[in-house]
């Protein structure tokens, strides 16, 4: 299917230009909001911001966009130079369309600009200095995006052709701004990792995998780096749990200081949850941060933890105590590593797309219990969409709450009592999606003892999680023994917690609960 395609950038980049050969290459419609604007008004583009001043113009500008982002047509769209300054339309933009950002020197943008007529905007003393003002105060918006190009030196017809390409590549936004980065979803494709790496140029890769990943997908990653001339260095570790600690780390810093890695390297980590928390960590930390590109090859790793910059490691008092909020710069998801992945770690990742379906997502929440047989056997059909719509919902609550002050914390449902029943069993007897299952059902029958959630919502979510293959209950012996972990949750806070809370089936909220009333209907008959 068709999706729309936007063009973004500062004036006199070449959008309108660029805009019509795009739209022709693709079999489109073309849009140029000044154009639609000018003719709505039976003013300039240029004499209606003069007149009616910035803040009504990007008013015009929503109600002109905003319906066109929701009517379910492609199209290809000129914004206007400051459209994508208005947040909730920039955001509903990346959500609903392909956004390129085009870009040139403030040198050659004013040249451009006042060679074709008067630009308010421009108005100043000295219009380059407006320029760079401009570009500056909108360095962060036009950032927001799924690629940038520069149209200086590159003639109109390779502009639109590299447009075109990036159009056809199936790829979510994560907008933060500077640090914003694509996720792109594939299915057999080891030449997205290859595309990332060279838009990358990297001075050398230090690929952290781990030893079932690189027998399993390791020709997979041969065909993504064959013919590279980039020097490559590799560290396999043990897989599982009982690696995710401090000596694993220190065996990656050691393998990229020994091989005289610089600060345009590149760390690659190639596999689950626990390679890509480890190798992102080593990568924020070696040389004060180094870029990663993460290259989930699990479920639970494409869903969740290989988006939204959480890496760290475990500690004897708890799961994931240490680490730092670091942004990968490119993630790239290929299902087809899914072929290869056993049932039960599968299952595992079914979990945490039902856990932000429960409190993020009603319409994801009822695609689950329609394809549930299907996801649980592996079905790439059913498990694309899914893995899309779980990640859209990820970057939506990361987007507006990056460091977890908030929202994010949503995230977490499950993992309070999740994390400590892994810790209890040492990270050996449930898998992590496995234990957030139970913790989730565990977790929603608490709150609604403590009338937080509404009558009925464990049972939905009890029932979805065992069509899914995932267990769902654990002894009462084992989680008492467990308890003692809880009190070193990350949300803990003196004697009470912030809890994620399904309020009711796709709805969730952060609430304050009293660890002693948490114990008590936790641990009720």
């Amino acid at each position: 299917m068709a999706r729309t395609v936007i063009l973004s950038g500062f004036m006199a980049t070449g959008k309108s230009s660029v805009g019509g050969l795009v739209a022709r290459a693709l079999g489109l419609p073309f849009v140029d909001t000044d154009a639609c604007l000018a003719e709505e008004s039976g003013k300039s583009t240029g004499e209606l911001f003069a007149s009616e001043g910035e803040a009504r113009f990007r008013e015009r500008e929503v109600a002109l966009v905003d319906p066109m982002l929701r009517d379910g047509v492609a199209r290809v769209i000129a914004f206007g130079g400051g459209t994508v300054t208005v947040p909730r339309l920039r955001h509903a933009a990346l959500e609903a369309a392909t956004v390129v950002t085009l870009t040139a020197s403030p040198e050659t943008i004013v040249a451009r600009a006042l060679s074709s007529g008067a630009r308010p905007n421009l108005a100043a003393a000295s219009p380059l200095d407006r320029a760079r003002d401009l570009l500056a105060l909108r360095r962060e918006a036009y950032a927001e995006c799924h690629a940038t190009i520069s149209t200086e030196g590159i003639s109109l017809e390779a502009i639109a052709a590299r447009i075109v390409e990036i159009a056809r590549v199936d790829a979510l936004a994560m907008p933060l701004g500077t640090r914003s980065y694509t996720v792109e979803i594939a299915n057999g494709e080891p030449e997205r990792l290859r595309a990332a790496l060279d838009e990358l140029s990297p001075s050398s890769l230090l690929v952290v995998s781990d030893e079932n990943v690189t027998a399993a997908r390791g020709g997979w990653l041969a065909t993504a780096l064959e013919g590279s001339t980039v020097p490559r260095h590799d560290v396999v570790i043990v897989p599982g749990e009982a690696s995710k600690t401090l000596t694993t780390v220190a065996r990656i810093w050691d393998e990229a200081l020994a091989r005289g890695v610089d600060r345009d390297a590149v760390v690659v980590a190639f596999g689950g949850g626990v390679v890509g928390d480890l190798a992102g960590f080593a990568a924020s930390t070696l040389l004060r941060g180094v870029r990663c590109v993460q290259t989930a090859t699990s479920l639970l790793a494409m869903v969740d933890s290989s988006v939204g910059g959480k890496t760290g490691f475990d500690h004897a008092a708890g799961k994931n105590l240490i680490g730092a909020f670091f942004q990968p710069s490119r993630v790239v998801v290929d299902v087809a590593h899914l072929t290869t992945l056993p049932p039960r770690e599968r299952a595992a990742g079914l979990a945490e797309i039902a856990k932000i379906a429960l409190v993020r997502d009603a319409g994801l929440l009822a695609q689950l219990e329609r394809d549930a047989e299907a996801l649980a056997s592996g079905d790439l059909v059913a498990l694309r969409p899914a893995i899309r719509a779980a990640i859209e919902a990820k970057i939506r609550v990361v987007r507006d709450d990056e460091r977890e002050s908030g929202a994010r914390a949503l995230l977490n449902l499950g993992h309070t009592v999740g994390h400590a029943l892994e810790a209890h069993g040492g990270y050996a007897t449930l898998l992590h999606g496995e234990a957030v299952a139970v913790g989730t059902v565990l977790e929603i029958e608490a709150c609604e003892r403590l009338g937080l959630s509404a009558p009925g919502t464990s049972v939905r979510a009890e029932a979805l999680l065992r069509r899914l293959g995932l267990p769902t209950r654990a002894p009462r012996g084992d989680l008492e023994a467990a308890w003692p972990f809880v009190l070193s949750d990350k949300k803990r806070g003196a004697a009470s917690l912030k809890l994620p809370v399904a309020t009711t089936a796709g709805c969730g909220e952060v609430v304050k609960v009293a660890l002693s009333d948490l114990q008590a209907a936790l641990l009720t008959p």
